[in-house]
Formats: C-alpha cells, sequence, structure tokens
C-alpha cells in the first residue's frame, strides 16, 4: 500500500469497465457492483446460463474445504489468494469457526477489495487475520509479506480458488504455484479451483471470449490435464480433481449437486 492518492483504492477503482470481483460479487447476489458489472454479468449469463451456479458451487467448496482442513486436518494457518469481495463465509470466518485460534492471511491487488478489507480485518480474539495488497504474478512478495502473522515454519493451506485462470500464461501459472509451495513445510495443502471447457462447459468458449473484450481482467480456461500438473508433487486428496460442487460435496434432499464447469482439488505436501 502507498499513501500516493494517485495510488488509493478509491483512486484506481474504475466504473466504466467490468471489474472479475464486482460482476463475481452481483452472481453471488451481492450489492457491490456497477450497473456495467450487471450488464456484462447478465450478457455473460445469457451466453452461459450456469455462470451463477459456478459462482456459488466454488464459495461452498470453499466452506467444506476449510471445515476440513480447520479440523479433521488439523490446520490453523490459511494463505487465501485472490481473496475476492467479502461475502458470508469468509475464509477466516469458516476455519474460526471451528478453530478459535486459526491466523487468515488474505491477499488480493483489487481496489475494491482493498477498500472493503476491513470488512476481512475482523478476527477471533484468539486467532488473526490480516489483508495484504499483492498480486498473484509476484509469488515471493506474498511469501514475504506474510510473516509475521503466518509462522512458515508451520503447515499453511494456501487458497487459490478462481486465481490462476488470470494468469494467462500456464508455466507462469505452474511457476507461481511452485514458488508458493515450495518454503512450505510438510502437511501444507495447496487449495485450487479453475474454469474449464470441460465437465459441461463447452458453451462457456464464447462467454470467456466475450469477457476478455469487455471485462478485466482476462481469464482463461483449462484442460484437467494442465489443472492436474499444478498439484504434482503433491498428495492429492479424496475424491481427487473433479467439479468443485462434487467435492466432499453434502447431499440435500434434491439429491447430488449437478457439475459445474469448474476444477476443484485439494492436496497435501508430502
Amino acid at each position: 500500500m502507498t499513501d500516493s492518492h494517485t495510488d488509493s483504492p478509491h483512486a484506481r477503482v474504475r466504473s466504466d469497465i467490468a471489474h472479475n470481483a464486482r460482476v463475481w460479487n452481483y452472481w453471488l447476489g451481492g450489492k457491490d457492483n456497477y450497473s456495467v458489472d450487471r450488464a456484462v454479468g447478465d450478457q455473460v449469463t445469457g451466453m452461459y446460463p450456469s455462470i451463477g451456479e459456478v459462482a456459488r458451487a466454488d464459495r461452498a467448496f470453499l466452506g467444506r474445504v476449510v471445515r476440513h482442513l480447520a479440523g479433521e486436518a488439523g490446520i490453523r494457518q490459511f494463505l487465501d489468494i485472490g481473496t475476492g469481495l467479502p461475502t458470508a463465509d469468509n475464509t477466516h470466518e469458516v476455519a474460526q469457526r471451528t478453530a478459535p485460534d486459526a491466523r487468515v492471511v488474505y491477499v488480493d491487488n483489487d481496489p475494491i477489495v482493498l477498500a472493503h478489507a476491513r470488512a476481512l480485518l475482523t478476527s477471533t480474539p484468539e486467532g488473526v487475520t490480516e489483508y495484504i495488497d499483492a498480486d498473484a504474478h509476484h509469488p515471493e512478495r506474498i511469501l514475504d509479506a506474510v510473516e509475521p502473522t503466518l509462522d512458515l515454519t508451520r503447515p499453511v493451506a494456501v487458497m487459490m480458488l478462481g486465481i490462476l485462470n488470470f494468469v494467462l500464461d500456464t508455466d507462469e501459472a505452474l511457476s507461481v504455484v511452485r514458488e508458493l509451495m515450495a518454503p512450505l513445510p510438510s502437511g501444507s495443502y495447496l487449495v485450487l479451483t479453475h474454469p474449464t471447457l470441460e465437465l459441461g462447459g463447452e458453451g462457456n468458449d464464447a462467454a470467456m471470449r466475450f469477457w476478455n473484450e469487455n471485462a478485466t481482467p482476462p481469464i482463461t480456461a483449462r484442460s484437467r490435464a494442465e489443472f492436474a500438473a499444478f498439484l504434482e508433487g503433491l498428495e492429492i486428496v479424496e475424491p481427487g480433481i473433479v467439479s468443485c460442487a462434487r467435492w466432499r460435496d453434502e447431499p440435500s434432499g434434491g439429491g447430488a449437486p449437478a457439475d459445474v464447469a469448474q476444477f476443484g482439488a485439494v492436496a497435501r505436501k508430502p
């Protein structure tokens, strides 16, 4: 962060072009968006009607994963990269509900998210939450900034939900993941979701092209093989690489959820 007026979060916010965090907020039923975000969001929905289901499934996946990690896996440190706008059941709320002493660092470089960071910086008395204004393209800066909030000699769960799709070059995206995980000890976890044109997502191709021409930042989909490469060297937790809606889903009276075109996986560093 900087004290420069021209680089303040409000100065960096653009209301003339749709932005991912605000459109995602709109799809989740939030209020933190502009008319341009709603217009682009509606256009994408018209081209790819299940996008709202993807957004909701991704959010529900976060809740299930964090409950598992803070509970059964005993994780007490979370690094949530690509935080997005605050909504119900943010990472620290889910983690500290199970483990009040959990420590959570949020990372995002979106000025809208930065403006709302105060809503994220709440914590149980026993735990800690912190927010870092940083870009996922620069993992070394993130790792430098998380200490002393997080102790990198103890296991950390790195959460990257719907963020690597904004790193368009696959080799660079792989490098980001490897740099983030390299210094972390055994017992750390990597949690990923990523859009795909598989799992029934073929209709998303035209919607993504429209997005890249009319909104920011640009996005890319990846195949199962490309997604699996992010997890190389790690132990993939059951049920493996699946639609994020199906990762340890909690069936209701309506039965098992339908697949959405968003891979989800959790993996442990051996």
